[in-house]
């Protein structure tokens, strides 16, 4: 017969950060508290408090939590496979949300969900990777391509691999898209003389460049705006 002493003291503490997160839809609660909601599904028969906590301490952010890969999650103390797969769920179902909000729909008039999306899909990335928005005349997307990934530094960009893939979707206009692990979006030298040579080859093509956009962890620069396109 069991009694209250055998309830782990955990399960008051679950059940009252669930009515919380059902009355508010999880406004006002801090990071920790949500993950702790996420892991407890995962984890069921132990207090995740401090796993949510030390998530947060070893990787910054809950952004940078989602972003982690299975192994560097599977590190902390308390998080095995379950948890940290119900994690990269979470994520994965979050960037198909935002990715929603785009596809399919003119980008310049949705210009800060698109922003959003990739700040949610390359803001925490570790290595730099090359994104490229495909647009038809109506600068609707018609579709988004990872084409190449680099180093923490560096990622090469190859204009005839971009506009051929462009030619072969039909597409009338180009966004590049890649991010700074440093979290830094400032173009460098680099970055600026490859996107004048895109440029430059999309125009003998009748293809228009409309942006190159740098992103950072929470922030982001475009070309276009800083007058170098």
């Amino acid at each position: 017969m069991s009694t209250q002493k055998d309830v782990p003291h955990y399960t008051g503490h679950r059940q009252r950060l669930r009515q919380r997160f059902v009355a508010t839809g999880g406004e006002g609660m801090p990071d920790y508290e949500i993950l702790e909601l996420l892991l407890s599904q995962a984890i069921p028969r132990a207090d995740v408090k401090p796993v949510a906590k030390a998530l947060l301490t070893r990787f910054g952010s809950m952004g940078e939590v989602m972003s982690a890969p299975l192994a560097d999650l599977q590190e902390v103390k308390g998080v095995g496979e379950a948890a940290a797969v119900a994690l990269k769920v979470v994520q994965a179902a979050g960037l198909r949300l935002a990715h929603q909000h785009v596809l399919n729909k003119n980008v310049i008039g949705s210009w800060d969900s698109l922003i959003d999306y990739c700040k949610a899909a390359m803001g925490y990335e570790k290595i730099e990777q090359l994104r490229v928005l495909f647009l038809d005349r109506k600068n609707t997307l018609i579709a988004d391509e990872v084409q190449q990934r680099g180093t923490v530094d560096h990622t090469p960009l190859y204009p005839r691999q971009v506009l051929k893939r462009a030619l072969d979707l039909n597409a009338s206009a180009l966004i590049l898209v890649h991010n700074h692990p440093s979290g830094d979006p400032t173009p460098s030298p680099d970055d600026i003389e490859m996107t004048k040579e895109v440029r430059d080859a999309a125009d003998k093509l009748g293809i228009a460049l409309h942006d190159h956009v740098i992103i950072g962890k929470n922030t982001h620069a475009s070309f276009k705006s800083m007058g170098l396109l």
